[in-house]
């Protein structure tokens, strides 16, 4: 980690703004959500799209909130470590989730339980699919001295 400052800094201002979104007091009025439920509302009057739920919407956030997560943690721990990643990433999630029952505007849900848990791992299988293939293109581009040795 020593070798990735600036990666470690990024890492850890995410998982503040995790921290502040999932743990910090959660507004009693609607008022911040005007946008969405009126999206929601429109969606409703539809049929084609009246599967768009608030609760949907809130599942679809978490996994796309954790998948940076996922993402960071196997960037810093390296793609052999991908494993200890997704450990990490879910006990993060569990630890949040257990937190959260001690708070007065929050309560504990094992549906963001099980979307965060995914986001992250998501995010690992991103991070593993776009280093590997950054490995693939380096080892093409590097040029083949042993196969050269012997054409000769």
């Amino acid at each position: 980690m020593r070798r990735h400052p600036l990666l470690l800094t990024v890492t850890t201002a995410y998982l503040a703004f995790v921290g502040w979104v999932t743990l910090g007091p959660q507004p009693l009025d609607s008022s911040n959500n005007g946008l969405l439920l009126r999206a929601l509302g429109f969606f409703a009057r539809h049929d084609s799209t009246d599967w768009i739920t608030y609760g949907r919407v809130e599942f679809a956030a978490n996994i796309a909130m954790f998948i940076p997560v996922g993402v960071f943690l196997l960037l810093l721990f390296g793609r052999r470590l991908w494993w200890l990643a997704i450990a990490l990433g879910l006990l993060l999630t569990g630890s949040i989730e257990f937190t959260q029952q001690f708070l007065p505007t929050r309560f504990p849900d094992v549906r963001d339980l099980v979307a965060n848990g995914s986001g992250a791992a998501l995010g690992v299988l991103i991070a593993l699919v776009q280093t590997m293939y950054q490995v693939v293109r380096r080892d093409e581009a590097r040029p083949r001295r042993a196969a050269a040795t012997y054409s000769r």
